[in-house]
């Protein structure tokens, strides 16, 4: 078998430039690390079944599992059931269950168990002789941070990151957060590629799995509507937001002391950015894209003074959907005194010739109005409006907005004349959804994700350039409100921030979108 074989299965009868047909993964295997988390039930599992019902899987696809538990490989496979029954956005049928739980294994241990590691290799290599997994494998890190250096260190010591061979490959896949400021992330990096190459290392930014962010390049690439305006001449600014109307109750193990800031704004909302401002590649190959990405992150900077252009907030007690909700300091296993914020607002300029001038608005909340995220273009106004004032008193900017989640599609605001016998312009927005345009339903994002690992197709995972830019920005301000030393602004549950947010745009004449 080739190595082009390895990497996915292909109908030699199709020519493999239509894209049109899905590329199927080639034999292989996959081994998740903190199999028994929510990640595993809620999106790993699920997304593994949803892609072998969609025929995307080889026939001798094997899922071993590592965790503490004194499971059997009976056990293990009871628990993706439950997860499958309970998450998978797929029907259930039991001849696709049948035949992928055949290459189901568990291996017991703990990550500094020796044995443990050395049981996962001798599994791993059974699994190529039964499976005909053919030495291609990928070991997904769904454990916090703290124990990658332990995991790599075992699998390099174990042999199990070890390919024999150009035409088998063995790839490493790691869940966010990349370091908590840039120090640590090129710590990181520097353990990671010490056993895996970077062209092996896969880190998960499940946001640019979902449909509506690979949508901006076909809006933008694919039509020649927007690329005229897609400038400093044309756009006032750019909103970034993706806000949730949870609290943290029970997550104050990972999020106190972490704050919205590095666990959203780093990662997420700056992705997201590099693909609303990035030029256009050459190609759609992942070294063009990322290389787009890269220049963007690279040409990106803080606007100050930070005193007036961030904002950062800490959600209190008050009434969201109907029911009374605490503050963080009085959710389970937060420090009363916790300063960690869950709200944060920045600005950043793009400096280049296409967006000199036009700042970049990133907020992300906890216990906000609702959840949503998305992209705003906001268009300036006309130069000249040949309308009384009365005529246009009702009239916004122009606005084109992708709704990454929920209710995926794009939205355009634009004036028009309300029906009558008088000239009165008012806004209207014309949509499109995912859910009325399409037939077929979106694939889950770690569906798309986890395929791209098993095929080798990098286009959609941060490389190490991207990562330590993305804390190069941020760090300034993480650093500039550790040393002002005060409490985040406090902020009542289901409203939309604190005031110092909104402040920070109003000291421009703008104002935050209510979405």
């Amino acid at each position: 078998m080739t190595a082009k074989q390895a990497a996915g299965w292909t109908n030699p009868l199709r020519d493999p430039r239509d894209k049109r047909l899905p590329r199927i993964a080639g034999p292989c295997g996959l081994v998740i690390f903190g199999v028994t988390g929510d990640l595993s039930r809620k999106k790993l599992m699920p997304a593994i079944y949803d892609l072998a019902n969609r025929g995307l899987l080889p026939p001798g696809f094997a899922l071993t599992g590592f965790a503490r538990r004194d499971w059997a490989t009976q056990d293990f496979g009871n628990v993706v059931y439950e997860a499958v029954k309970a998450h998978a956005r797929t029907p259930f049928r039991q001849a696709v269950w049948d035949r992928l739980a055949e290459g189901f294994r568990f291996v017991q241990g703990s990550f500094d168990d020796d044995d443990a590691f050395d049981r996962l290799e001798a599994t791993v290599r059974e699994l190529d002789r039964e499976r005909g997994t053919g030495g291609n494998h990928a070991f997904y890190l769904s454990i916090p941070p703290d124990a990658f250096p332990v995991v790599c260190k075992q699998l390099a010591r174990s042999g199990l990151a070890r390919q024999e061979g150009l035409e088998q490959w063995r790839r490493v896949v790691i869940e966010k957060p990349f370091g908590h400021d840039l120090a640590s992330a090129r710590e990181l990096n520097e353990i990671v590629n010490d056993v895996f190459p970077e062209d092996s290392v896969f880190r998960i930014d499940h946001y640019l799995g979902k449909e509506t962010v690979q949508n901006i390049l076909a809006l933008r690439f694919a039509n020649q509507l927007f690329e005229p305006i897609w400038n400093s001449h044309y756009v006032d600014h750019v909103q970034i937001t993706m806000a949730e109307d949870i609290g943290l109750g029970g997550r104050a193990g990972y999020y106190d002391g972490i704050g919205a800031a590095r666990d959203v704004i780093q990662n997420h909302l700056l992705q997201l950015l590099a693909f609303i401002a990035m030029e256009e590649p050459t190609s759609f190959s992942s070294d063009e894209l990322r290389a787009e990405k890269t220049k963007v992150l690279k040409a990106t900077r803080l606007v100050g003074p930070l005193d007036e252009t961030t904002a950062r907030g800490q959600y209190s007690g008050g009434w969201q959907g109907g029911e009374k909700v605490p503050g963080l300091t009085e959710e389970e296993g937060f420090d009363p005194e916790s300063g960690t914020e869950t709200y944060a607002a920045i600005t950043v300029e793009v400096d280049t010739r296409r967006w000199a001038g036009v700042p970049f608005y990133l907020r992300t909340g906890k216990r906000l109005g609702r959840r949503v995220t998305e992209i705003a273009v906001i268009f300036k106004r006309a130069p000249h409006l040949p309308f009384d004032a009365t005529m246009t008193e009702e009239l916004g900017q122009n606005a084109f907005v992708v709704r990454v989640q929920p209710d995926e599609g794009v939205t355009m605001r634009f004036g028009s004349k309300v029906p009558g016998s008088t000239m009165e312009v008012r806004d209207v927005t014309m949509d499109f959804g995912y859910g009325t345009a399409f037939t077929e339903a979106s694939p889950e994002a770690y569906e798309r994700l986890i395929l791209d690992v098993l095929l080798g197709e990098p286009s959609l995972f941060p490389v190490n350039e991207e990562v330590e830019r993305s804390w190069e920005i941020l760090d300034p301000v993480i650093e500039h409100w550790h040393a002002a030393g005060t409490r985040p602004d406090p902020y009542p549950a289901g409203s939309w921030g604190p005031e110092s947010a909104d402040l920070m745009l109003a000291r421009t004449g703008r104002t935050w979108r209510r979405p």
